[in-house]
């Protein structure tokens, strides 16, 4: 498999496709190879923004961006943060045609596709969160989150796009049903701190799904 491909993509889109515990050889196969293929030919894009926070009776605003995140799960990740960082990342047109195109002629192959490109858009946050943590060295950044997560509405999407200039950056809109275009599409919230964050929303521990979750039962994680 290509360099570009990590063992964590591969993984994460096995399990986008329900897979637990080890996948049959011809389907780790056939998802190597459509992995590998993505890779190789999408290059996920990203664009991302700071501002700084102010708190206000409606929620954590990102002052200068015209985003104000309403309720609890906002304002506990940012709590001890003085800016955020807004991210919007996709794998743009290309991908949609792509996976049109199989749909059309190998059902199976396409239901792949759709999961090494949720895998793979993800994989393009990390790497723009690598830039992030970059950009501000000496300070410390939180979980990235998104709308949808808790009780962050989807509604704010529209927001974020705007203020990221989403749409002539990046070519990604929000229709009226709020879900985005390309298909393949992540925005995202970064709190930044002058100390190590506490609050989370990733891993076991912090999942709202971790009674009664399939991986756990098995001994295994949903994370790489």
């Amino acid at each position: 498999m290509d360099e570009k491909v990590t063992s964590g993509y591969l993984e994460d889109a096995l399990r986008y496709l329900g897979v637990r515990g080890e996948p049959p050889r011809e389907l780790r196969a056939q998802a190597e190879d459509i992995a590998a293929e993505i890779a190789e030919e999408i290059t996920p894009k990203y664009t991302f923004r700071a501002f700084p926070l102010a708190r206000t009776p409606e929620g954590v605003s990102l002052e200068g961006s015209g985003v104000v995140l309403p309720g609890a799960l906002a304002g506990k990740m940012l709590a001890d943060c003085d800016a955020a960082v807004l991210l919007a990342c996709t794998l743009g047109a290309l991908f949609e045609r792509k996976l049109r195109a199989l749909e059309k002629r190998d059902m199976s192959a396409a239901v792949i596709c759709d999961a090494c490109g949720s895998a793979w858009v993800e994989q393009g946050c990390d790497m723009a969160e690598r830039e992030i943590r970059a950009r501000f060295p000496g300070r410390y950044l939180t979980d990235r989150f998104s709308p949808g997560y808790g009780d962050l509405p989807f509604s704010l999407q529209p927001d974020i796009l705007s203020a990221l200039d989403a749409a002539r950056r990046l070519g990604v809109v929000a229709g009226e049903s709020l879900m985005m275009t390309p298909s393949k599409s992540v925005t995202a919230i970064i709190g930044v701190s002058g100390e190590p964050q506490r609050a989370r929303v990733r891993g076991c521990a912090f999942c709202a799904l971790r009674d009664g979750c399939k991986y756990r039962r098995e001994g295994q994680s949903c994370e790489v």
